[in-house]
């Protein structure tokens, strides 16, 4: 069975009253009260968009109706189907993130998922050598040659944020959060050059200085950009089977609009007038220091 993948474009998301309104009805209550407490509308817009994938997940490929079931978190911040605990044969295992103008949602049947999405900026408050300076510990020698032969600053980097995905998405999918050692996972990749439009599974992982055959990334670029990395572990038990690369197509990503969002939406609660008010209170994003 293909395992999904999703985007929802936030930067281009401009709620109206009625739609914040309907996605806020439509998640649970302590994730509404969490996104109401993000201090830029664009954080909460990428949080809703977040829990709102899931959900649709859930109704599609697990069917379950949209308010029969309740998410969860582990402690370290994974989500998952809380209840039902089993709600059928298959067991998806999904992961989202969202950074820059993208909200993404990667899900599989019966392998450990993650995903992660990073937007290529420059620096904020220092030069782009001094920022890769005070990220050297967060990488190999063999990463950072990879990451300064790349080019240009720009390339260089592009070529940085590619291997922060990956790293992210590693972490994402074992569950791992903070405290965990990035310089123990080394990423060979291939090809140097991304296109946009196409999905690529070459690159290969080591952890510990052993290459690790059982894991898949995934990588792709949403635009020029943005930058996304799937990670894909070993399939649990023997009835779910991975092609090899020579046959496997990566599944490319979907862009859903709100409407296709919310489409099998059911609400979960009344309707909040004040949620729209102290939404439409909030600043769209913080001023970097380059641009102030």
């Amino acid at each position: 069975m293909e395992g999904v993948r999703w985007a929802f474009r936030c930067g281009a998301w401009s709620p109206s009253r009625s739609e914040w309104l309907l996605a806020a009805r439509c998640i649970q209550q302590e994730e509404k009260n969490r996104i109401g407490q993000f201090i830029f509308t664009k954080d909460a817009k990428s949080a809703m968009a977040g829990r709102l994938l899931m959900r649709r997940l859930v109704c599609e490929k697990v069917c379950l109706p949209w308010d029969g079931f309740r998410l969860g978190r582990t402690e370290r911040g994974k989500p998952y189907l809380a209840e039902p605990s089993s709600p059928g044969s298959l067991h998806w295992n999904f992961n989202v993130s969202h950074q820059g103008n993208y909200a993404v949602l990667a899900a599989e049947p019966g392998r450990q998922v993650g995903i992660d999405i990073m937007k290529t900026t420059r620096p904020g408050s220092s030069t782009v050598q001094e920022f890769f300076r005070i990220m050297t510990r967060q990488f190999t020698e063999l990463e950072w040659r990879t990451i300064r032969s790349a080019g240009s600053d720009w390339d260089q980097l592009a070529m940085f944020y590619r291997h922060w995905a990956l790293k992210e998405s590693f972490i994402k999918a074992i569950g791992s959060g903070l405290g965990f050692d990035l310089q123990r996972v080394e990423f060979h990749i291939s090809p140097n050059q991304l296109q946009e439009g196409r999905v690529y599974s070459q690159t290969r992982m080591h952890l510990d200085e052993e290459q690790e055959d059982g894991w898949t990334f995934e990588e792709c670029l949403l635009d020029k950009h943005h930058h996304v990395a799937v990670a894909l572990g070993t399939p649990e038990g023997s009835v779910y089977k991975v092609s090899s690369d020579a046959e496997a197509t990566p599944p490319s990503f979907t862009l859903l609009s709100y409407s296709e969002l919310v489409s099998r939406a059911t609400p979960l609660s009344d309707e909040d007038p004040a949620y729209w008010e102290s939404f439409q209170s909030k600043q769209e994003a913080p001023v970097r220091q380059s641009e102030a």
